[in-house]
């Protein structure tokens, strides 16, 4: 299997290491506000993508962080009075309850930024001790130009790299470049603040702090996920994955802090990055009014829609999301329903033999299917086997013998599951059968008007009624 490493801009060799662990880490959510369709996508490819290398009998142990401690939270928090750790709670439980519904199942740990304390400001002291950090009376900082390598992944100059989003601004650092590992507080907020069960307090202007070595204070963002890392994976480990947002400066950050930490380059094999998301063709915003919510979008579709619709992209590329693009993705749901009704109506029947040779149209579909997962986990090529391999198996459905369903449907189903995207046939009401049963007698006795009049009524109930040399077939009318 070939994978596309952001770093070195070529696809990478992705061996399977047999008894030995793959270890994956994605960055996860800050838990401050409900996750959007933009975040589901990237955890969806993630989770398809181990889920795949799990079949392909790799032991891949996937680590997720999260962010529980962060400006964002304490900024929510205030604003609804109330204990930013509780706040990140409340938005964690949403944010798990979201990924049930989307069959996210294959992350081993999910790991709290506030529940490894010890464990950043140990990497604090190395980066201190290794002559990467230095200490103000804001705070500790990660001195960049130490780190000759930084901008490596975003390839970007040092001497041309200008400040991005979520890089802070401090009067007392040595560069604008500078990210915070520990951020400092006023002694005036902190005065009779009491130390809880979990050994922070909460200021009176609603910050959770820790004690340190460098005062009270907080981590900065990157350091928290580079000291879980460490204490999970290692100081190398093998994927990293994560938005393509997220590239410069949270990645950049991570690569700077773990390799100075650590003296080991590299710090992953492979970079993984899931390309920008779109709606409508506008960046997703709440001024703009388009800003969907998992929550939102499961209440007009079913999470095998958002799965499906995720997965006809290619990771790397940017996903414009569309109403249009859900409603046709509803539609290629409903074809492969309808495939699987056909498929098992077929494995109902009594036929023995049949004239139709499958065997190279199933190992075409096979190897497709494959190249395209092992070629960059290429989704879309994968899928549009499975498509194509339905489309041209419609034209004969009626020839084949139940033995051929049954192979066929097991075959789909073993690819689908790769998605985790499964499909149950529809159950015809017993109202529907007995119409059906009634409608076959008069056609068997060459009463067509009747005949005709009970197809009318069985469509009328939402069903489509087509004949067939196997018997009258009969599915709901999507």
């Amino acid at each position: 299997m070939y994978i596309y490493d952001t770093f070195t801009q070529t696809k990478k060799e992705l061996k399977n290491p047999g008894r030995k662990i793959l270890k994956l880490f994605v960055c996860g959510p800050t838990v401050y506000d409900y996750s959007h369709i933009g975040h589901a996508r990237t955890y969806i490819v993630f989770d398809a993508f181990v889920k795949y290398l799990r079949s392909q009998k790799f032991n891949v142990f996937y680590l997720q962080n999260i962010t529980d401690v962060d400006d964002k939270i304490i900024t929510r928090a205030k604003e609804r009075k109330i204990n930013p750790l509780s706040l990140a709670r409340e938005f964690e439980k949403k944010y798990l309850g979201d990924i049930k519904k989307l069959k996210i199942t294959s992350v081993n740990k999910y790991a709290r930024a506030s529940e490894h304390i010890n464990e950043i400001q140990k990497q604090i002291k190395t980066l201190i001790k290794n002559g990467f950090a230095y200490q103000t009376k804001s705070g500790v900082y990660f001195e960049v130009k130490k780190f000759k390598d930084y901008g490596k992944l975003s390839k970007q100059n040092l001497n041309e790299l200008k400040s991005g989003t979520r890089i802070e601004s401090e009067k007392d650092k040595k560069n604008v470049l500078d990210f915070a590992l520990w951020k400092t507080h006023e002694a005036s907020d902190i005065i009779n603040q009491k130390l809880n069960k979990q050994k922070f307090i909460i200021t009176k202007s609603g910050e959770p702090l820790w004690q340190s070595p460098w005062g009270w204070g907080r981590p900065g963002w990157h350091i928290e996920d580079t000291a879980i890392t460490e204490k999970y994976l290692g100081a190398q480990y093998d994927i990293h994955g994560g938005g393509n947002d997220l590239k410069f400066p949270h990645h950049e950050a991570e690569i700077a802090q773990q390799e100075s930490a650590s003296g080991k380059k590299p710090l992953v094999k492979v970079w993984m990055h899931t390309g920008f998301l779109l709606v409508e063709g506008e960046k997703m915003s709440k001024s703009l009014n388009n800003f969907i919510t998992i929550n939102d979008f499961l209440k007009n579709h079913s999470p095998e829609v958002l799965r499906l619709m995720v997965l006809f992209n290619h990771y790397r590329s940017p996903f414009n999301y569309t109403e249009h693009m859900a409603e046709q993705t509803e539609k290629s749901l409903k074809t492969i329903t309808d495939f699987f009704t056909k498929l098992e109506f077929v494995a109902s029947k009594k036929i023995n033999t049949s004239k139709l040779n499958l065997k190279d149209a199933l190992n075409d579909f096979e190897n497709n299917f494959y190249q395209g997962l092992e070629d960059d986990f290429n989704t879309p090529k994968a899928l549009a086997s499975i498509f194509d391999f339905i489309s041209t198996l419609q034209k004969t459905i009626w020839q084949i013998t139940p033995k051929q369903s049954k192979d066929i449907k097991k075959s789909l189903e073993i690819k689908l599951k790769n998605f985790d995207i499964s499909f149950k046939s529809a159950k015809i009401p017993v109202k529907i059968t007995d119409l059906t049963k009634k409608r076959e007698i008069c056609r068997e006795s060459k009463q067509f008007i009747q005949s005709d009049a009970l197809r009318k009524e069985i469509e009328m109930l939402g069903y489509l009624l087509e004949d067939t040399p196997l018997g009258p077939y009969v599915r709901k009318n999507f």
